[in-house]
């Protein structure tokens, strides 16, 4: 962007943030919604709870400002903050409900945090941000290198690094990193795991004003199906394929990896505990940061699923006016065949094809053909001297796989993940514990599964015993979630 007088002049009058900032009430609306946005890391609340904390927070200004501070209504001012000239906070209505929701709009969070860069910082670290910028440089120029001579003397150049480590190791020189350099190096990781939130939230809305240009051609278009999807599909793949796009997806496949979230726990319980850290005072919910990058995330998704719910209500409401105005045309056939019925017109009213029946001769049709009689021979069977298992004769149950796995997508279709338990009591095993295998290795194989090694979660089903009588059995495993 160009830091030019136009640029800045026009960004002034007609950007959110810096709206925000020139705003008289600049103070409480920051302070409060960094409180219940930005620090919990909330995506969406409801109009009666944000307006509830609001009204708490403006009794508090009233007490020590005087009761001529803040006289409306705290609902009054969360309207006036979704205001289209305002732009801070988006209302908006869940689908199925009729209550409002709130969100906070991406300018409104960049407002938030550059005031939060204008404080002191009791320690401002370089060596680690210098380094990472190193790093990026490195990883650049060798991407990017196509000679394979000289990636291949690169590599040998990191391992001969790595021996050289190894080496002062095993003698015994250990290098550790000292308090400031710990320090320097968990401040800019908290830095980046903030501006990762921001960026989600930006992302979000982006999608989301695809999906209201959507609605808004849908709503207004006249001309095929066809053409419609090929031109929204169109869009939609173009930011899918997007710079932006790809570097989303490749984030959200990295982090669905339950061996990833394992190692950012550990890692994170490891750098918390050190001493250095520690002195910091880092903000509890550090040790779940990459679970509120998820929880972001998600939001993003369910986006992107709105959008194609949108296109299949489309689809549906197209074949339903096409179907009426069938109806429509046949009604006034009838009508107009009523109505000259009694005083028909004189001359021709309609011309037809005239009928005719097809005639097909008798010699005209193929000869019958009888069929192959096949000869049996009467032969006395033998018994022969081929060694075959006989184990496959009791092996009997087969698990249907590919039931189970259309149960799972049809289950994931309107949720973000589904437990185990829930697919059994939705559908209730029909091959008992090897049914329940099968589960289990779909979840390895073909879907995204986390499992809450803490939680425990019997499951039951019905087996006939052996007199005939109807049996429950169950069994005790952690539970197991299924994700989109």
């Amino acid at each position: 962007m160009t830091i030019d007088y136009a640029t800045l002049d026009t960004l002034r009058t007609h950007h959110p943030a810096w709206r925000l900032l020139r705003s008289d009430h600049a103070p409480l609306v920051a302070s409060f919604l960094q409180r219940v946005f930005v620090a919990p890391n909330v995506r969406v609340m409801a109009a009666a709870d944000l307006a509830e904390a609001l009204e708490d927070e403006l009794y508090a200004l009233r007490l020590h400002l005087g009761d001529s501070a803040f006289p409306k209504p705290a609902l009054e001012y969360l309207n006036d903050w979704a205001a289209p000239d305002k732009g801070w906070l988006r209302k908006f209505y869940r689908p199925g409900t009729d209550e409002a929701q709130f969100d906070l709009t991406p300018a409104t969070e960049k407002a938030i945090a550059w005031l939060a860069q204008l404080s002191e910082r009791q320690f401002v670290g370089t060596e680690s941000r210098l380094l990472t910028l190193f790093d990026l440089l490195k990883q650049m120029s060798e991407g990017s290198e196509a000679d394979p001579a000289k990636r291949i003397a690169e590599l040998h150049k990191k391992r001969d690094d790595i021996d050289a480590e190894i080496a002062r190791v095993l003698s015994g020189d250990v290098p550790l990193l000292g308090d400031t350099a710990v320090k320097d190096r968990f401040q800019q990781f908290m830095q980046g795991a903030r501006e990762l939130l921001t960026d989600f939230r930006e992302v979000e809305h982006n999608f989301r004003q695809l999906d209201r240009r959507v609605r808004e051609r849908i709503a207004l278009w006249e001309g095929s199906k066809g053409a419609l999807l090929e031109d929204i599909m169109g869009e939609r793949d173009s930011i899918a394929d997007s710079d932006q796009g790809k570097s989303f997806r490749a984030f959200w496949d990295f982090l669905l990896s339950s061996r990833r979230q394992e190692e950012l726990t550990e890692l994170l319980d490891r750098v918390l505990a050190l001493p250095a850290v520690a002195d910091l005072n880092p903000d509890t919910r550090t040790r779940r940061v990459h679970y509120d990058w998820m929880e972001a995330g998600e939001h993003t998704q369910r986006t992107v699923a709105a959008l194609s719910q949108q296109l299949r209500r489309f689809l549906d409401d197209q074949a339903w006016l096409e179907n009426r105005r069938i109806m429509d045309i046949l009604h006034g056939i009838e009508s107009k065949a009523l109505a000259l019925r009694d005083a028909p017109p004189p001359g021709s009213v309609m011309e037809m094809a005239e009928s005719c029946a097809d005639i097909e001769l008798a010699m005209e049709r193929p000869l019958f053909t009888p069929a192959i009689k096949p000869v049996i021979a009467d032969l006395a069977l033998q018994t022969g001297d081929e060694d075959i298992d006989p184990s496959a004769l009791f092996d009997q149950v087969v698990v249907d796989k590919a039931r189970l796995t259309r149960h799972i997508r049809h289950a994931l279709q309107d949720r973000a993940q589904i437990t185990l338990s829930e697919l059994v009591a939705k559908q209730p095993l029909q091959q008992g514990l090897a049914e329940l295998v099968a589960y289990l290795q779909l979840g390895s194989e073909a879907f995204n599964t986390v499992v809450d090694e803490d939680t425990p979660e019997p499951i039951r089903w019905q087996a006939v015993a052996t007199d005939g009588q109807v049996i429950t059995r169950s069994a005790r495993l952690p539970r197991v979630i299924f994700m989109r």
